[in-house]
This record gives structure tokens, sequence and C-alpha cells, in this order.
């Protein structure tokens, strides 16, 4: 039985090599003359690449500044959680596949950072980005405070201020839908909005409350529309009017279906990651696993002979394991991230060496080849699952509290010690069963030999 489970998992680990990098089998299939296999796995190349983070195959790095002037500081959080749920939209509709955007607050202000990896075109990323229109609902401001303001700013006072309108908490991000309209008596092109559940009771209370009054429509900043309101409004519908030409009004609608913003943004910083500097940091962060991989595996077969050839295999199998994962869930893959696999293939290592140590215990006391492995396994499983228990737990508070790069390493990291912890135990365990026969068990220098007193 051992020996089944022992072919079944080598086939998988060949399965998954084609998984892993079916661009080198498609050659294979095709020099062999098989044109329609050589196909099948071009396709599963093109399906299932490999997510290259920012620093690994170059683009931009772009950083926001928020306006949240007008937003309650209990609100903020959440505004900024619907900018950042916009933003990946908006640049997904460019076309990157996996951005990076996350929200950053030091102090009182907050910033939207966003990563776009393997971007060609820098400055139409920015104008998508920038373009994406703030709308905003006011209410007429009570005459006093008018007043008081208009006359502030004619001594060049609070002049930021709108004197006429006040902000509402009804804004672009509570818009679901938006399309090109016609109004039925003028003709004339408009935007038909319809608001999402608490939209429409927003905008229920706002028509209720200022019936008689303007209610001031703001794009950007910029009053558009001003229309008074005659009654309560229910059932989340609106309209905005203006000085729309059919294609305007038909552009503005798309943008406001792409979404619009809670708050308004402002480009304050940018960086450009060259594509031959992220090949350069993929070509080193590969050389450096490899190499690691490959002096992990001569100190094993020489140190530990027969066992540690089985845990070079399981290691192997281990790493296909891996990479597949990582095309399938998928993971973005940044340098941090590959740090963080190669480390867990350190952590795979010990496990084994583990394993191996209590093996060697039990030969040195006498006892059998089979018995001295389950034993070995059985008193080394507890030492294993507490360490790696632990490393579990700091890579999720790693993942959970860290920046994106800490987050790429916690996660990668994290994969890796539940994959490892599967194939020491399993894979190895199986393989060295398989391994079994009556002139082994009697030549224990195969196990001895590298560790013995």
């Amino acid at each position: 039985m051992a020996r089944i489970l022992a072919l079944l998992f080598l086939l998988f680990g060949m399965a998954l090599g084609f998984v892993d990098a079916p661009q080198y089998a498609a050659r294979i299939a095709e020099r062999a003359g098989l044109p329609f296999l050589s196909s099948k796995f071009q396709v599963l190349h093109s399906k299932f690449p490999f997510r290259l983070g920012l620093d690994t195959q170059g683009g931009t790095h772009l950083v926001y500044q928020a306006d949240v002037g007008s937003v309650s500081s209990d609100e903020r959080a959440r505004a900024m959680d619907a900018v950042r749920d916009v933003i990946e939209r908006r640049v997904n509709l460019f076309g990157v596949a996996e951005p990076l955007v996350q929200v950053e607050r030091s102090g009182g202000e907050w910033r939207l950072i966003v990563e776009l990896a393997g971007i060609q075109d820098v400055n139409a990323a920015i104008r998508l980005i920038g373009e994406t229109p703030f709308l905003e609902f006011r209410e007429e401001r009570p005459p006093e405070e008018r007043e008081k303001i208009l006359e502030a700013q004619k001594k060049n006072e609070r002049m930021a201020e709108d004197p006429y309108f006040i902000a509402t908490s009804l804004t672009g991000r509570h818009v679901k839908r938006a399309e090109l309209d016609f109004d039925q008596t003028s003709f004339q092109p408009q935007i038909s909005l319809e608001l999402t559940d608490e939209g429409a009771v927003l905008f229920a209370e706002l028509t209720k409350k200022n019936q008689g009054k303007q209610l001031a429509i703001y794009l950007d900043g910029a009053p558009i529309s001003a229309p008074v309101v005659r009654e309560e409004i229910t059932g989340g519908k609106a309209q905005i009017t203006g000085n729309f030409t059919p294609q305007s009004a038909k552009e503005f609608a798309g943008r406001l279906n792409a979404g619009a913003l809670p708050v308004p943004i402002r480009l304050i910083a940018q960086q450009s990651v060259g594509a031959s500097l992220g090949r350069e940091s993929l070509e080193r962060s590969l050389w450096a696993g490899t190499a690691g991989f490959m002096a992990v595996a001569v100190f094993m077969i020489v140190w530990y002979r027969l066992p540690g050839f089985v845990a070079v295999l399981a290691l192997l199998l281990y790493g296909a394991v891996m990479l597949a994962l990582f095309k399938l869930m998928p993971v973005t893959l940044t340098v941090a991230g590959i740090a963080g696999f190669i480390l867990s293939i350190g952590m795979a290592v010990d496990a084994n060496v583990l394993i191996f140590e209590r093996l060697k215990e039990e030969l040195l006391r006498g006892s059998a080849l089979e018995e001295a492995i389950r034993e070995g396994f059985g008193r080394a499983w507890t030492s294993i699952r507490d360490s790696n228990a632990s490393s579990l737990i700091t890579s999720a508070i790693l993942y959970w509290l860290g920046t994106s790069i800490v987050q790429g390493f916690a996660l990668t990291l994290g994969i890796g010690i539940v994959v490892s912890m599967l194939s020491a135990i399993s894979v190895t365990r199986t393989l060295l069963f398989a391994l079994m026969t009556p002139r082994l068990q009697r030549a224990k220098m195969f196990f001895l030999s590298g560790f013995s007193r």
C-alpha cells in the first residue's frame, strides 16, 4: 500500500510540474511531434501565469492624499475603504489584473497607495484614476451663516468655504447605477441615477427636509445643478441635469458606473520601477532560492544518506505544490513573498531533521528499522506541531498588522508552513515505508551513516 501511495505522490508531483511550467512542457510536446498537446500546454500557460508584483516585473507606485475634511471622523475609515474599492475597479478596467490598492493613515492624514505592476502607459493610468468623479449632494446653508461667510470672504477670510450650500452625507459612493436619459419636455440629455438602499434613505431624508429649497449637485467641487425640491422623493431615483451634450452625458454616466469617489484625492508622489530592474530582482530571487535549495539538498543527502534523499524528493513535491498554489489562488509574488517561500523550504527541512534525529535515537537503542521509523515520526510530531503552530500565529499577526510588503511575506510563509507539515509527515513517511525491503532493514548503515556517535 505504501508503494502505491508513493507512486501516486510521484505522479502527482510530475503533473504539478506541468502546471508550474507548462511553457517547457509545450516545447517538449512540440519536439516530440505532438502539436495538439503543445497547444493545450500553451493555453494552460496563458490562463494560469504567475502573478508578479511591482518589484519583480516593474510598474508604478502612486501615492494619493485624500481630503476628508467634509467627512465626520467616525466615517472616515469607511469612506476611505469605499475609495479603495472604487480605485480597484477603475484600475481593473484599465487592464491591471492584480492592482495593490491600500489605505494608510498617519495622524490625521489619510493616504491611498496604488501599485500598478506591469503597467505600460503610466500617464494614462494616472489620468484614469484622477478622472474618477467626486459627486456630492449639498443642501442650502441657513441665510445667517451665508451672510457671515460672505462678509468674511470680503476680508479674504474663510475663502475655502461654500457660502451657499453645505455638504451632506450623500455622495457618489451611494450611486448604484447611472445611465444617459433625455428630459421628456426639453429633450435635453440628463443623467438618471439609481441609488443604493442606504443612498435611497439618505435622499428621501434630504428631499423631505429641504422641500421648497434648492438641493445642489456638485461634481469635483463645482455645482452642475441646483434644482428646487418640490416634495419628498422616495424609491432611490434621481436625475442630474446640466449643460450636457449626449456624448458628455454618456461619458459621465460611464464614469459614475465605474465608481464615484466619496472623497477627493490628489496625487502627491509617483515612483516608477523599470521592467529591467524588476527582472533583475526576480532573477536574483530565483537564483537565491535555487542555490539555497541545492545547498539544503546536498547537506541532507550527505548527512542523512537515504532518509536525506527521501526528504529531497518530498521537498521537490512540496515546491511543486507551492508553485501550483501560487498560480491557482492566485498569489502575487513580490521579492518579500519569494523570501517567505524560500524560508518555508528551510522550515520544511527542519521538520525532516527532527524526524530523522528521532529515528537515529531509536536505531541506536537497537530498535528494528520499521519500528524506528514509526517511533521517529510519532515522537517528532509534537515538536513539529508546536513549532509550526507558533510560526503560523506569527504569520497571521504579520499579515493582519503589516504593510503590503510584509503581508506578501507572511502569506507565502503561512501557506508554506501548512504545506510543509503535510509533506514532512505524510510524503516523507510514505516514501520511507515504500523503500522498505528485507535487505534494507538489515542494512542500517544507510540510515546511521552520517550521524552515528
